[in-house]
């Protein structure tokens, strides 16, 4: 969207009804958004600013906003269990994700937390990404390249298995969201730079235990 607050073609809007209901799409030249009480054209969008309020030829109106990242990631499709945008929130905080830094991810599943990792880093960053999944991994890209309107150029996607990979460059940050963790910190000790930081998210008491003890036994990490 444009600095001053504007829409243009290939903006993601968001309308909402009287009754709180929200519909999402991103706008086209020519196109038609349609209601059970007439349609709004993309094209009477083009120039409105955020807020505005605008109506079917029947009446109904809606008000247009772009999604906030929650909105986005909460209606985009989904291969796999989203890590939602308060979780991603303090990944990103206790990870100490920050502009320029270079992330490992793994287990990219929809994207939800590679969009939150892709702004936090900046421009200047960059985000690597390891999906195993070729499904996922797909449906993964389509939703980044919707949320950035296109392949954002600090990101880069690896399928198969993190552990099959190899790394010239070294990370700041590895952040893993995948099903066995503990069996790549060999692997994230090495691509980490000195001072980097290892995050696993877990959801079970076990993966968290085994872990804990993988990284103890290591020794190649502090607390």
């Amino acid at each position: 969207m444009s600095a001053d607050g504007k829409f243009s073609y290939g903006d993601r809007v968001q309308l909402t009804d009287a009754k709180g209901k929200q519909y999402s799409f991103n706008l086209v030249a020519g196109k038609e958004f349609h209601t059970h009480k007439g349609w709004i054209n993309h094209d009477d969008l083009v120039g409105k600013f955020e807020g505005t309020v605008v109506s079917t030829g029947e009446g109904l109106k809606f008000t247009a906003f772009k999604p906030l990242l929650t909105d986005y990631v909460l209606s985009m499709p989904r291969s796999a269990t989203i890590i939602y945008p308060k979780d991603a929130a303090l990944i990103i905080g206790f990870a100490d994700v920050f502009p320029g830094a270079k992330v490992l991810e793994a287990g990219v599943g929809s994207g939800a937390l590679t969009i939150s990792l892709l702004r936090a880093v900046g421009e200047n960053g960059l985000v690597q990404s390891v999906e195993k999944r070729d499904e996922f991994a797909a449906n993964a890209s389509n939703n980044i390249e919707h949320y950035f309107q296109g392949k954002p150029k600090n990101w880069n996607l690896k399928i198969g298995a993190l552990e099959d990979q190899l790394f010239d460059e070294k990370f700041d940050r590895v952040i893993l969201d995948m099903l066995t963790p503990w069996e790549c910190i060999d692997l994230s000790a090495r691509v980490l730079r000195p001072g980097g930081v290892y995050m696993a998210y877990v959801a079970t008491t076990t993966q968290l235990s085994n872990v804990a003890e993988g990284l103890k036994a290591d020794g190649r990490f502090t607390e």
